[in-house]
């Protein structure tokens, strides 16, 4: 009976040693008397117990790795303090077991060089700017480098960047100023807009003005010729009306004697206005109209 347990007992232990069940993204490295025999994936496994040994577990999620920060040297002579993150995967559980004894501490001080040598190729200036390239570049030499320990650098991000506080305080005068001198600037583009709509609206109202002068001369020069075409108008039919008078019967005695009437009141205001006493050279000429002024008067009118 105690035989018989016993024999359970190590049936029980055998077969726990013999099945290993893998986690889901997890791979563990299977080692046979001390040689590398295979890589077990998810799920359940069977190894011969006492002989197979689990030697490594990997993970094969995308792992974050902190790497710490450090002092970097501009092209400029400027130190900077980096911070960054490193995000990688183990794709090849054996090369990660046996390709470097401790793959992350390579990773992160590969990454730290790396990110010397990036920074020391730009400006200070130029760090803040092209944090992708910086980024970029790191993971192009890691990815080169670990593929040989099995893992894949996936992307670098730098958390912060800190320069020392001589230079924030210079930057910050820099920003400073720069601002200043925007405000300047706007504030001279918008007294050159406000000369400007001045300009333009002096001169909108000038022409506006000078065109109501000439609408307003237009308008004078209209009203002048339609009162001359008027007074011309009537003249002429006053001229018509006239004439006609003339040629009816009586019209040119008519005529006469008021030619006559006005040659001799012309000649008695000469007389009464001026001091001289003006003579007609042909006296006959006078006696005759004023003859001929009489002569009409007595005559009777013709019917």
């Amino acid at each position: 009976m105690e035989f018989a347990i016993v024999l359970l007992v190590i049936a029980v232990i055998f077969v726990a040693k013999s099945v290993k069940v893998v986690p889901q993204q997890s791979a563990w490295v299977l080692e046979r008397l001390g040689k590398y025999h295979g890589t077990l994936t998810a799920g359940l496994n069977v190894v011969v117990p006492f002989v197979d040994n689990i030697a490594y577990k990997h993970s094969l999620k995308e792992v974050p790795l902190d790497v710490p920060s450090q002092v970097c040297i501009t092209k400029d002579n400027t130190q900077l303090q980096v911070d960054g993150i490193l995000y990688f995967q183990v794709t090849d559980p054996m090369r990660a077991s046996y390709g470097s004894s401790n793959y992350l501490l390579a990773i992160t001080q590969l990454a730290q060089t790396t990110l010397r040598s990036v920074v020391g190729k730009m400006e200070l200036d130029r760090t803040f700017e092209e944090r992708d390239l910086i980024n970029a570049a790191v993971v192009t030499a890691l990815d080169e480098a670990a593929s040989s320990w099995g893992v894949k650098v996936l992307r670098y991000e730098i958390k912060d960047l800190t320069p020392p506080t001589e230079i924030l305080h210079s930057m910050q005068a820099q920003i400073t100023a720069e601002r200043e001198k925007r405000a300047l600037i706007a504030a001279s583009e918008g007294r050159r807009q406000e000369q400007i709509n001045i300009a333009t609206g002096e001169r909108e109202a000038f022409i506006a003005r000078s065109e109501g002068a000439k609408q307003a001369e237009i308008n004078k020069a209209l009203g002048e010729a339609a009162a001359i075409a008027a007074v011309a108008e009537a003249t002429a039919e006053a001229i018509t009306k006239i004439a006609a008078a003339i040629k009816q019967p009586g019209g040119q005695d008519a005529v006469n004697l008021k030619v006559a009437e006005k040659a001799v009141e012309a000649y008695a205001q000469l007389a009464q206005k001026n001091n001289t006493m003006i003579v007609p050279g042909n006296m006959s000429e006078v006696s005759a109209l004023i003859g001929t002024a009489m002569t009409l008067l007595k005559q009777p009118p013709k019917l």
